[in-house]
């Protein structure tokens, strides 16, 4: 598909589902069933411009003032009261023009203002008025180390009571590629996994521990030193090398006793099915994954075939999609009361504060409570890919 949304010559012969994430206009042309929200125009404008006939003009809600949030979770929170009709009435429009709704994707980041404030209002909102419909969130969580904002964990753990309390699944991501792959057996249906509910209720198996990590494998491209090298990508190298803890897109601090709630591989390309069966007994007879003692102790590995619109690239890829029980600098900063003056001059902030850190603590003993009498304990070896 071509920049402005017309279908190229080689694109008519995929039989991909294009109407899960577009819908095509009187001109034929495809327009992405996206609504782009943000409290100041660069990063909007800059997405535009690169493709300025491709998103649905309508859809695009910039502030008007154009100050975003500085980097405050408060502010972006409240100014969702004052952007909240404009930007329902794009959703409501995209509504009445699907012809199944399914679910709500949110792509945002949670470091910064607008992404966690308003996206925290926008997910409570949906949650009310939409009770029966999914929402995933692709959550781009800060670097805890090495973060730019300096009230980040503050701003991490407001919208983190969020994503617990009106999300249905939360997917960290750090790469277009994994949300690429994640939705491949959404874009290209088959046997399993052809929706995201299917998806969802696989994962997802108490309602409070939703929040998934990823992994892929392999990374190509001209600018990832690691990609240029030829690897060896049978069925059985992915699935390891997406077990492997260094490959998760979230950092954790795995322990002995950490486990894997569900593990959902989709690896897609040229691939035998007797392959996924040699990978998925080889995984266990080598207990490379540890899994909670009162589920399904299976690694699901799920076929997908490659889009024929991507050139090149291994015979083999994959990602995971997986809810583990690996789940203080925001201590830190509290106990001081750091930086807290910006946000003092929103009511109940201080008592949302601590609100939100009692239900984060909640969701952390309940994924710890999920690591009662493991079955493996996870060795998961030396990667000689």
């Amino acid at each position: 598909m071509a920049g402005n949304g017309i279908l190229q010559d080689f694109d008519t012969k995929g039989n991909d589902k294009k109407s899960a994430f577009f819908y095509q206009a009187d001109d034929d042309r495809y327009v992405p069933r996206a609504i782009l929200v943000d409290l100041e125009p660069r990063v909007i404008n800059t997405t535009v411009s690169a493709n300025p006939r491709l998103y649905n003009p309508e859809n695009i809600f910039i502030s008007k003032d154009g100050r975003g949030a500085g980097n405050n979770w408060a502010w972006g929170h409240a100014c969702g009261e004052a952007v909240y009709e404009d930007i329902m009435e794009m959703v409501d429009r995209e509504v009445e023009g699907s012809d199944s709704l399914e679910a709500f994707m949110m792509l945002h980041s949670i470091a910064g203002g607008t992404g966690s404030g308003l996206g925290s209002f926008l997910l409570e909102r949906l949650n009310d008025r939409f009770p029966k419909k999914l929402l995933q969130t692709y959550s781009v969580f800060p670097d805890s180390l090495n973060g730019s904002v300096v009230v980040q964990p503050y701003n991490s753990l407001l919208t983190l009571k969020r994503l617990l309390n009106d999300a249905d699944s939360v997917t960290s991501q750090l790469a277009s590629t994994v949300i690429a792959a994640s939705t491949q057996t959404i874009r290209f249906p088959g046997a399993m996994y052809s929706d995201l509910i299917s998806i969802t209720t696989s994962l997802v198996i108490t309602p409070r521990c939703h929040f998934l990590t990823t992994a892929y494998t392999p990374f190509t491209g001209p600018d990832v030193e690691e990609a240029k090298a030829t690897r060896r990508t049978t069925v059985l190298d992915v699935v390891r090398r997406l077990l492997r803890p260094a490959n998760r897109m979230v950092s954790s601090q795995a322990t002995p006793t950490s486990a894997y709630i569900s593990n959902l591989c989709i690896v897609q390309g040229d691939i035998n099915p007797n392959e996924i069966h040699q990978a998925r007994l080889r995984i266990r007879e080598r207990e490379m994954a540890a899994f909670i003692p009162w589920g399904p102790t299976s690694l699901q590995i799920t076929p997908t075939c490659r889009s024929p619109y991507v050139q090149g690239g291994p015979r083999v890829s994959g990602v995971m999609l997986a809810n583990h029980t690996g789940i203080d600098q925001y201590d830190r900063l509290r106990k001081r009361n750091a930086f807290l003056e910006q946000y003092k001059q929103y009511d109940n902030v201080l008592e949302e504060f601590d609100n939100a850190r009692a239900t984060c603590d909640d969701l952390q003993a309940e994924y710890k409570a999920c690591e009662v009498l493991i079955i493996f304990r996870m060795d998961l070896g030396v990667d000689d890919g």
